[in-house]
């Protein structure tokens, strides 16, 4: 299933068909904001008034042009506008291939660094997500470039990468700021991880790496993203073990996932953190989380027989 999933999420024949379509319009609510600023907006003010951080993403990917390009830039530039002054917390999230890294490691990298400048005049925080393993070293290439200049970034890794482990190693010695995700994208076995239990092992591995005296001396931040209870609970004890500041890490989690999970991390006051996305570009962030979990695909399928 997970295959077919991501598989359909690089169709371009049924990213036209599937966004027509009522019933999943309404089922990618659950998962996505809406289409609009203020769409995202209503949900970041909503979870703040529950005690809950956010990261606004505006969906997109893989631009072919450098107005498109630009075009994506300014959308962030407005909508870390409407942050500041709405004065809602939150963070931002961008994938590089949004910003033209197709294009042009040096393009993309100027749009970013456009997208910093105007994080840093609000006083928030940009997020570089990492997209398939053909992105990789050239996203912590761009990641590490920006940081010699700017304070406000930080970068995703992927627990399933066989080269995470090292790039992690490298990460904490630099004092980086790293939300540690599984990854949701179809990697050949020769790069990742083909079973679920190594990814796992690797995940609780990798966290323990970040959370570690030595990285966190270095300046290290590790926002845990993930809705699988164990990794939570493996990452809490080893907070508690290690007497690990609460104001050196986080939770995380996707919008729409898990909400009993991430009530529960709040009450138990934990910092949390919710992924916003919004934006007309939910076809494959949609294909994705469906890929993830048998449970998102039945919440699709209700959908069709509600009012």
């Amino acid at each position: 299933m997970r295959v077919f999933f991501l598989w359909m999420s690089h169709s371009k024949f049924l990213h036209g068909i599937i966004m027509r379509l009522f019933f999943t319009r309404r089922a990618a609510r659950r998962f996505v904001a809406g289409e609009t600023i203020d769409d995202a907006i209503a949900v970041i003010r909503a979870l703040n008034a529950g005690g809950i951080l956010a990261t606004v993403d505006h969906l997109g990917e893989n631009v072919e042009t450098k107005a498109d390009a630009r075009r994506a830039t300014e959308d962030y530039r407005a909508i870390l506008d409407r942050i500041g002054k709405e004065g809602v917390k939150s963070h931002a999230s961008i994938k590089l291939t949004q910003l033209g890294l197709d294009i042009g490691a040096d393009f993309c990298r100027e749009n970013v660094a456009c997208i910093l400048r105007k994080a840093k005049e609000i006083g928030t925080f940009i997020r570089i997500d990492m997209e398939s393993s053909d992105y990789t070293g050239r996203t912590l290439d761009v990641h590490r470039r920006l940081r010699r200049e700017y304070e406000n970034v930080g970068v995703a890794i992927q627990s399933y990468l066989y080269r995470s482990k090292d790039d992690v190693a490298a990460l904490c010695q630099e004092g980086a700021n790293v939300r540690l995700c599984k990854g949701a994208y179809q990697e050949p076995p020769d790069k990742a991880f083909p079973h679920k239990a190594d990814v796992d092992a690797s995940y609780v591995a990798l966290a323990r790496m970040l959370l570690s005296d030595e990285a966190r001396a270095q300046g290290a931040y590790i926002a845990i993203a993930t809705h699988d209870p164990k990794m939570i609970e493996a990452a809490k004890s080893y907070i508690a073990e290690h007497r690990v500041p609460r104001d050196r890490f986080e939770f995380q989690m996707l919008y729409g996932i898990r909400r009993d999970l991430l009530q529960q991390l709040v009450q138990q006051g934990f910092t949390a953190r919710v992924y916003v996305p919004y934006g007309s570009e939910w076809y494959p962030y949609l294909m994705r989380r469906l890929g993830e979990r048998p449970a998102n695909v039945w919440f699709v399928l209700r959908s069709l027989f509600r009012k």
